[in-house]
Parts: C-alpha cells; sequence; structure tokens
C-alpha cells in the first residue's frame, strides 16, 4: 500500500527570544524551543496515524508541519513522494490535504453564512463556478448529517457538533485525500463524540480518505487508530500498530498514559486507581540530556542520564529506550 505522507527527521524549532532580544542578540545568542525533534512517520493510503501524548509535546506542530502550516526547520515532509517544501506553489497538490481544527466554532468565520464557509475552497481552487457552486455545498452538508437548507444559517445557529460538521464539509469540500485531524472531537461533549468520530469513520471508508489523528483521548485514539506514534517533548518515543502498543505497551511513557485511563469495570464497582509518576514534564527550552524522560522514569540509569536512545524493534513496535534495548523493560 503507497503511503500517502512521509516525514523523515523533521524538527521544528522555534525563537521564544523576547522581541528586543531578537533585535539585539545574533542567532547564536537566541532561545530557541525544539516542539519536533528529528520525527519520522508514514502513512499508508487509507489508514490512520494518530499522536497522542501529553500537551505541549508537539503533536499540534507536527499537524500544522504536516499541511504545510510550518516548514520544517530541518527534515523533509513529502506527499505521495513530493517534497512539500518544492511543490509549495503547486495548487493542485494543496488541494489535496486539508485540516480539522480543535474548535468548531473559532475555526468558522461568524459572519459568513455557512454556505460560503463551505464553498469558500471551491471557490479558492477554482473547481466550480455559477450554481454548481451551490449544489456542491448542499451535497457536502448532507454527507456530513445536515440540511442543504442549513447553508442559509450562520454558525452561531448551531450546536458545537453541528458546527464541527460544518468544518469536515468544508475541509471535504476540496476533495482532498489527505486530512489532519487536531483534536477534532475534545471541544465536544462525550455522546457527540461518539457521533463524529464514526461519522469520521464512515467518510474514511466511503472516499478512502488518510487521516493524521490529533489527541490526548485513549479511548479516542483506539477507536481511530491504525498506527500511533506517542510523543514526549518533541520525539516520537513508541510507534507501530495501535492494538499492540494498547496491548503491551514498552515504553514506560506509554504504559504511564495507560496506567492513567481510569477501569470503571474494577472489582468492587469503585475504579482502579490512577498511577502516579514523580515530577513534571521538562520545560522544552532546556529538555534533559541523554533521554528526556528519564526524570520522571523508574527505570532510569546512568546511561539514560547522559545518551540519547536510539529506535529498538520490539516485535511489531518501535521503541527509543534503553531500557528496552537493554531487556530490563
Amino acid at each position: 500500500m503507497a503511503d500517502v505522507l512521509e516525514a523523515v527527521k523533521v524538527s521544528r524549532s522555534f525563537d521564544v527570544s523576547k522581541p528586543w532580544l531578537q533585535r539585539m542578540l545574533s542567532r547564536s545568542g537566541r532561545r530557541s524551543l525544539r516542539a519536533v525533534d528529528e520525527v519520522s512517520f508514514s502513512i499508508p493510503k487509507g489508514t490512520t496515524l494518530s499522536l497522542v501524548g501529553e500537551s505541549g509535546c508537539g503533536k499540534s506542530t507536527v499537524a500544522r508541519l504536516a499541511v504545510g502550516l510550518y516548514p520544517p526547520s530541518s527534515g523533509d515532509i513529502r506527499f505521495e513522494g513530493q517534497s512539500l517544501s518544492s511543490a509549495r506553489a503547486q495548487p493542485a497538490l494543496r488541494r489535496r490535504m486539508n485540516m480539522i481544527f480543535q474548535d468548531p466554532y473559532a475555526s468558522l468565520n461568524p459572519r459568513w453564512r455557512v454556505q460560503d464557509i463551505v464553498a469558500e475552497p471551491l471557490r479558492a481552487f477554482g473547481m466550480l463556478r455559477g450554481s454548481a457552486v451551490g449544489d456542491r455545498v448542499g451535497q457536502l452538508l448532507s454527507q456530513v448529517g445536515l440540511s442543504p437548507a442549513d447553508g442559509a444559517k450562520y454558525p452561531h445557529e448551531f450546536s458545537g457538533g453541528q458546527r464541527q460538521r460544518i468544518s469536515i464539509a468544508r475541509a471535504l469540500s476540496s476533495e482532498p485525500d489527505f486530512l489532519v485531524c487536531d483534536e477534532p472531537t475534545s471541544a465536544l461533549d462525550v455522546s457527540v463524540q461518539a457521533q463524529i468520530l464514526n461519522l469520521m469513520r464512515e467518510l474514511q471508508t466511503r472516499l478512502g480518505l488518510t487521516y493524521l489523528f490529533i489527541s490526548h483521548n485513549l479511548s479516542v485514539i483506539r477507536h481511530m487508530s491504525d498506527r500511533l506514534g506517542v510523543m514526549y517533548l518533541g520525539r516520537i518515543v513508541e510507534h507501530g500498530p495501535a492494538e499492540a502498543i494498547f496491548t503491551e505497551p514498552r515504553h514506560p511513557y506509554t504504559r504511564l498514559l495507560l496506567d492513567a485511563i481510569p477501569d470503571l469495570d474494577a472489582a468492587g464497582g469503585v475504579g482502579r486507581v490512577r498511577a502516579g509518576v514523580g515530577g513534571e514534564v521538562p520545560s522544552p527550552i532546556a529538555p534533559p540530556p541523554g533521554c528526556t524522560f528519564h526524570p520522571r522514569c523508574p527505570l532510569a540509569n546512568d546511561r539514560c542520564r547522559v545518551e540519547r536512545p536510539d529506535y529498538t524493534q520490539a516485535g511489531p513496535v518501535e521503541v527509543a529506550c534503553h531500557a528496552v534495548e537493554e531487556g530490563r523493560g
């Protein structure tokens, strides 16, 4: 199965110096934040790769890199083998990818009617003209479970779930092959989340879509994913088939995330006590040397404190962990 999107050792840094220091200091004297650190992955056509991790781990930055909203500081993003950095001015390629954002209200222009919001990509890419635009908008609204008559309304007239359906319709209007879904259900009620996720799975099957799915909700991740990447401080620390990682996690950080899921079916009906973890997430401006997870890791040794781990194949998954490499994990 051919890969739709491939990331090859992609990194992205941001200058976080004070504005007046940016003007005065040389580049070598500025403070930078490495939000994404040599991330590599590939997504075969028609599948879903999900990225999960704590807030600030870099997963949303990866999402923006994947659709070209940010250029990488190093490395390359390739769409069907073609570098995005060399194809930025090619509308035919840009049309084939789109994004569904986290907050459906903030991502919709409140001054526009829904029909204009959904039609914007059609007009921007010159795909349709005249009455054909209105017909296509009606089809798209029906496709996501709304009525064509809803096109005459404004975003504030809809519920949160309905607004996210509008966002999905807009994302589909340019007939993309690839969608980045940046926490598309986190702003919705739980019952509505399930409806939106089922809609996205149905559309993926029907239209052959490929997803990069970003979330911190592991239940959502398990429902949506074919493959899973676990991120910590800008780096993917475990990567492989989603079910294999949920069934037998290898990296200590992955185990921490899974242990934090409450078990409501535990004996006595009181639920499992959440496993604690010492320390806090280090500053990404000054990350620890060696394995960046070592200050919080129960398996850390002296090697972990000084040497950055390479990837080790552990069954069907790749893990960046000295303990797994040494047989201690």
